[in-house]
């Protein structure tokens, strides 16, 4: 497949995922069943995020294999602004996965909406621009 077409199809994917992301986060306050949708949301928004950039940066001639140095390279080329950010983040999922433990839940609630979110719509918007 044309590596222009994957990248923009994957692209029109993760425009949808950040969309029903923003959803949550512009509800407000969150009951514990919401709170765990807006956690598994972020996971598969975050997943296409980095997916995303993986195909736009093979398509610019990259060779990028691993999440880490896909981030790593988007930094680089600016395409991500905040590269630490978008590490922690990629190292924070697997915290997300204990969903069961309140405490963990609040603070990984707060990542999403303080930390994650606005580097998600971040990359939205510059791919945007890309497009």
């Amino acid at each position: 497949m044309n590596r222009d077409v994957r990248w923009k199809q994957r692209f029109s994917n993760y425009k949808k995922a950040v969309a029903q992301l923003t959803e949550f986060i512009e509800k407000g306050e969150l009951n514990k069943f919401e709170v765990q949708g807006l956690i598994q949301c972020f996971e598969y928004t975050f997943e296409l995020a980095w997916k995303t950039m993986k195909d736009y940066l093979e398509m610019e001639g990259f060779d990028v294999k691993s999440p880490r140095t896909t981030i790593q390279t988007a930094f680089q080329i600016q395409l991500v602004e905040d590269g630490h950010t978008w590490i922690d983040a990629l190292e924070k999922r697997n915290l997300m996965s204990h969903t069961y433990n309140e405490e963990i839940v609040k603070e990984v609630e707060e990542l999403i909406r303080n930390n994650y979110y606005p580097l998600i719509k971040e990359l939205c918007s510059k791919l945007e621009e890309l497009e």
